[in-house]
């Protein structure tokens, strides 16, 4: 899509091809809505009208691309639910593509037996010494790597100070899906 927004954008636009990340969904947004009398319909199954036939023809060298009207179609296979929005009030064509959304009553995140130490231990808020402590592990670098890093980026552990992540008063804490985790899976 986003190959698709940087091809067939409208030149004589001066707004830039803008990529948003929401939680449940991704937006690209391309300058100017579709040529001529091009429908959202139609690209849906393939068709497709040259803007910029110049790049058209340079881009195969240039970017990942796989031909005139195949981007669409190859999109819609694998994410089918994504909206195309032809705005041509706005001047802009727009591709939704919705995420799925993890919810607190329903985890289903696979975790790792080292985040699952993490998630026994961290109790109410702990400092990164009292976490490595309370895993009886010395090594400061494979704590963090192993241990912490992936706890964050499972989203069942947060910092209390995310905008300060090196504050010497920095501490851990589980989330609402941390928690609902523990609750789901008693043992050890």
């Amino acid at each position: 899509m986003l190959v698709n927004a940087l091809i067939h954008r409208d030149y004589f636009t001066s707004a830039s091809v803008r990529l948003l990340i929401f939680a449940d969904r991704i937006e690209i947004i391309s300058p100017g809505h579709l040529p001529d009398s091009l429908s959202t319909e139609q690209i849906r199954q393939g068709k497709s009208n040259r803007r910029n036939p110049t790049l058209t023809h340079h881009v195969i060298s240039i970017l990942p691309y796989r031909g005139i009207g195949t981007g669409i179609p190859r999109v819609l296979q694998d994410w089918p639910e994504t909206r195309l929005v032809d705005d041509v009030a706005g001047n802009e064509f727009r591709a939704v593509i919705p995420r799925p959304v993890m919810s607190t009553t329903e985890v289903t995140t696979e975790v790792t037996t080292e985040v699952e130490r993490v998630l026994r231990v961290l109790v109410g808020e702990m400092s990164r010494q009292e976490l490595q402590e309370g895993l009886a592990l010395k090594n400061d670098e494979h704590f963090r790597k192993a241990y912490l890093l992936p706890a964050l980026g499972s989203g069942l552990v947060e910092m209390t100070l995310p905008d300060k992540p090196r504050s010497s008063k920095q501490r851990y804490r589980l989330t609402a899906l941390g928690r609902r985790w523990l609750e789901t899976h008693p043992g050890a």
